[in-house]
């Protein structure tokens, strides 16, 4: 297997008429998509070349699917684009990818002709009834490999420039076909999909219901804001799988959604982005007494995840969860600072990772990629590729490995890797700053700024909400007339949030 499409040829084929995904306003069979995707495919063959990114701008539903797939079809990558991103941020992906095409909606029509020219915006719906040319389609299949780009994701990069993460079909479908035979998905699930578009969780959705002709059920965004509705929506469509952000889970289980409503066809719960809060974990398990729960982790450079841990019912979890043991084909394993392979208890190091899912690496971006992306230490007779996560892990005494943090300045935050200096350097780049140091407090996961200079930290607010995303804002602004340091000269970020607390 070589294309993603074959999941899709192979589920229109056996189970034609079946749902294949549905988001509210429409829904498509197997047989359905699979004709939109040769359609869009075909208005774009003759356009793009193999290997061309294809930006898309519209809500997440089963016409950006549709267009997903398309793109794929024709010989290019997708990237999905978040039309509520500030025009800066968007500004910034669309330099970095320099794509000559958008695929677009009415409701996203103005804000796509902002970044491109009029006529490298297409409308979905014309592109899905486009005569099918079933000829260059093949054409163009038979030129590509599995080590072509699938698709990209853009996150935080510490130059101030948002890194476009390119995944390949071949990684994707070695995660995917052992993630759903790990987990036994089947062709009667029903997967709710919670992530948006443009953030890797929703990979798993995707291409697991494709491969197993189950049925995908798109959340609408709104729901996430009131939680008794979107339980009402989880039992409405009778959901066996989610798999969700900790963040949108907590949700729920915060406000006691369940205690109104209990999704009891639910059979699967997997969750990641963040460390899970045993209280709410509990919340869930007490709910779902016969629910499979598991801990993922694993950052978008490795394709989604690179290791589980299916939760004991018998067990406390006194101390935290572990993230567990590394999916097949993925060797994951620690190093020290002498890049010396650890294998005692105990003792932290860099979490490493290699094998078929890592990510081709960052586009238009050489030396981010050579940083992340790097020869293994320990093989020196050939060159093997690894990813350094920049995650510190240690293992217990009966060798699970456990999450102990960052080793840098990157964090964990909503669900979004974020490097705080891109961060700083934006509020830095105000003249009336001086200077800036952001910190994240692990424990609350609560993001903070403190600066030195003239500007009033409501109006540093109003005008990061211009510029960055809104999980890349700090909750919380200090101003400052000079920065503790430490005996090193730099500044003491443990001395700073203990100043906050002491506020």
């Amino acid at each position: 297997m070589t294309n993603v499409l074959e999941y899709l040829e192979s589920s229109a084929k056996s189970v034609p008429n079946k749902i294949a995904v549905t988001d509210g306003l429409h829904q498509y069979s197997f047989t359905a998509m699979q004709d939109y995707v040769q359609r869009i495919g075909s208005a774009l063959v003759t356009k793009i070349s193999t290997g061309s990114p294809v930006a898309v701008m519209m809500e997440k539903s089963a016409d950006a699917l549709c267009a997903f797939l398309g793109i794929v079809s024709a010989g290019g990558f997708y990237v999905f684009l978040n039309a509520e991103l500030p025009d800066v941020r968007l500004q910034q992906i669309t330099q970095v990818l320099q794509t000559k095409y958008v695929i677009t909606d009415e409701s996203h029509r103005m804000t796509a002709q902002r970044h491109f020219a009029k006529e490298s915006v297409f409308m979905v719906n014309d592109l899905m009834h486009t005569p099918v040319n079933a000829e260059a389609l093949k054409q163009r299949r038979n030129q590509m490999i599995d080590t072509d780009p699938l698709y990209a994701n853009f996150t935080s990069g510490s130059t101030g420039v948002p890194k476009g993460v390119v995944v390949s079909h071949r990684s994707v479908i070695d995660f995917i076909n052992v993630f759903t035979e790990l987990f036994d998905f089947s062709e009667e699930d029903v997967i709710a999909n919670q992530a948006p578009f443009d953030f890797d969780v929703s990979v798993k959705d995707i291409y697991s219901s494709l491969k197993m002709a189950s049925t995908l059920v798109i959340v609408p965004r709104a729901l996430f804001s009131r939680p008794k509705q979107l339980l009402d929506f989880i039992c409405e469509h009778r959901t066996t799988t989610m798999i969700w952000a900790v963040s949108a889970l907590c949700l729920i289980s915060t406000f006691h959604g369940l205690d109104y409503r209990v999704p009891t066809t639910v059979q699967k719960v997997l969750f990641s982005g963040e460390v899970m809060p045993m209280k709410q974990l509990r919340e869930w398990m007490e709910h779902l007494p016969k629910a499979l729960f598991v801990n993922l982790y694993g950052p978008t450079e490795i394709t989604c995840n690179c290791t589980y841990h299916i939760l004991d019912r018998n067990r406390t979890y006194d101390t935290a969860i572990p993230i567990g043991r590394p999916f097949p084909n993925e060797d994951v394993f620690l190093l020290d600072e002498g890049n010396q392979k650890i294998v005692e208890a105990d003792t932290p190091g860099e979490i490493c990772v290699r094998g078929s899912a890592l990510a081709l690496g960052y586009y238009r971006a050489a030396e981010q990629t050579n940083r992340a992306f790097v020869q293994n230490p320990l093989q020196s007779c050939y060159p093997e590729m690894i990813y350094r996560t920049g995650d510190l892990g240690k293992y217990s005494e009966n060798g699970e490995l456990f999450f102990c943090g960052r080793k840098d300045f990157q964090i964990k935050h909503m669900g979004h890797r974020i490097e705080l200096e891109e961060i700083e350097r934006t509020i830095s780049s105000f003249p009336e700053i001086e200077r800036c140091c952001c910190v994240f407090e692990e424990e609350k996961q609560r993001l903070y700024a403190f600066y030195i200079g003239d500007l009033p930290s409501k109006e540093l607010h109003l005008r990061l909400r211009k510029i960055l995303p809104i999980y890349m804002i700090p909750a919380s602004f200090y101003s400052l007339m000079e920065f503790p340091l430490t005996k090193n000269g730099k500044i003491d970020r443990k001395q700073l949030l203990e100043r906050r607390t002491k506020k």
